[in-house]
């Protein structure tokens, strides 16, 4: 039996059953969201059990009340199949008004929603779980927090023992579960299967509309490419020209970005609006990132000695599999992660605002104390450019690397390997 790694979802899916009537765990296909959530569920329905999906699918219609009978709370699995479920399951709450009654979890947005009529709002919430962090799959010492940088430490202290070939295997690797603690050939093959299984089934299956695996590849290798950066939906085109037909259009690759993101698969990242002293133009446009940087190397065809190979390929990578982390992170602290870049060039990869208003700054750099120090230029730059007279000044700012040691710069400026890092 395999063992149960903790997740940061187990403490905010527990945090939101106390404060809902239901919750939807919501994310990609083996990131554990049916093993996270069984382990507080007290009754589950499998929707994709061939045994009895076709006698549930009828219960569901015939008589939804007593489909959702059962001990609390109730798990309905890959609920998208049945998506009409959504508005019985918001009555059912309302009608018992009680907390913690269901949780849902789901691979794919359901793409019928004719049948939804009202949006759950103050009775059901979400939660979105990513492949595993490098703290949840203990890869990583967490001998920094993420949540204590918020109070801005005077000292931090940690040690990774992590080496650029580590962290080029972990980037390939990924955070899918079944990967973690597999010898090296076996846990790098996950992420191959997920890609493969991905462009050639769950593409098409997600609406039942016939795609071309060829032109999804295509699409996939593009946006590997690209990762980490603001490329636009025609420069993506003109990216897959190369080996993909001239009638190929931008509504077509703005059609097949769109399933991908219903898979839970593509996560861009939001720019960021701070309120500046001078009037800079910001640059509104999302970064492009998967959901976890294995599924970009898979699409690549590329493995951890290509990527020490490829220094610049790999810092692209190893930034994406910061924000993964980050994300995961701030999810545990009600925050959200967005990206700055303004006309001028001046730019950091990632800003995690709370919601209480707090905020910190992080600039990505693999290695090279060359890097770090024009990292912590940057985001000294951007702190002075802030308004503090209509928002808080940044609580912390972070350099994330993949070098050996925690500290706090003289300037102020953390300097955090990954591997040192957790929520």
């Amino acid at each position: 039996m395999t063992t149960y790694l903790p997740r940061i979802a187990d403490f905010i899916l527990n945090e939101k059953l106390q404060s809902k009537g239901a919750v939807l765990v919501q994310g990609p296909k083996w990131c554990g969201k049916s093993t996270t959530s069984a382990r507080q569920a007290k009754s589950i329905v499998y929707m994709q059990d061939p045994s009895t999906t076709e006698q549930n699918q009828m219960l569901a219609k015939a008589d939804a009340h007593q489909f959702l009978q059962g001990e609390t709370p109730k798990m309905i699995d890959e609920w998208q199949i049945i998506p009409f479920i959504w508005d019985a399951i918001r009555f059912e709450v309302d009608q018992r008004d009680k907390f913690g009654q269901f949780i849902l979890t789901g691979s794919a947005t359901p793409v019928d929603t004719t049948h939804i009529t009202h949006s759950g709002i103050g009775r059901i919430t979400r939660l979105t779980m990513r492949p595993m962090s490098l703290y949840e799959s203990q890869d990583s010492t967490g001998q920094v927090s993420l949540e204590e940088l918020f109070s801005s430490p005077d000292k931090i202290t940690g040690t990774t023992d992590k080496k650029l070939q580590d962290l080029a295997f972990l980037v390939c690797r990924g955070g899918w579960p079944k990967a973690v603690h597999q010898p090296e050939k076996i846990a790098l093959q996950q992420a191959i299967d997920y890609y493969d299984e991905l462009v050639n089934s769950d593409v098409s299956k997600v609406d039942n509309v016939k795609r071309s695996k060829e032109r999804m590849s295509h699409l996939m290798r593009a946006l590997a490419r690209n990762i980490a950066s603001q490329v636009s939906i025609p420069t993506l085109r003109k990216d897959m020209l190369a080996n993909d037909v001239a009638t190929l259009n931008e509504d077509t690759v703005a059609s097949y970005i769109k399933v991908l993101k219903q898979l839970f698969v593509v996560e861009d990242l939001p720019a960021w609006n701070p309120n500046l002293r001078s009037k800079t133009a910001v640059r509104t446009l999302d970064t492009r990132h998967f959901v976890d940087p294995s599924i970009a190397t898979s699409a690549l065809g590329i493995g951890p000695n290509d990527l020490i190979n490829d220094l610049k390929t790999f810092g692209l990578l190893f930034e994406s599999m910061c924000i993964r982390d980050l994300r995961v992170y701030a999810g545990k602290l009600n925050g959200e992660v967005f990206h700055y870049r303004d006309r001028n060039g001046l730019e950091v990869d990632a800003v995690i605002h709370l919601k209480n208003g707090n905020y910190g700054l992080v600039e990505v750099k693999l290695f090279s104390q060359e890097n770090i120090d024009a990292a912590a230029a940057s985001l000294l730059k951007l702190s002075r450019k802030i308004d503090t007279q209509k928002m808080k000044a940044p609580s912390f700012l972070m350099v994330l690397t993949g070098t050996p040691y925690a500290y706090r710069r003289e300037d102020g400026v953390y300097v955090v390997p990954l591997a040192c890092l957790k929520d």
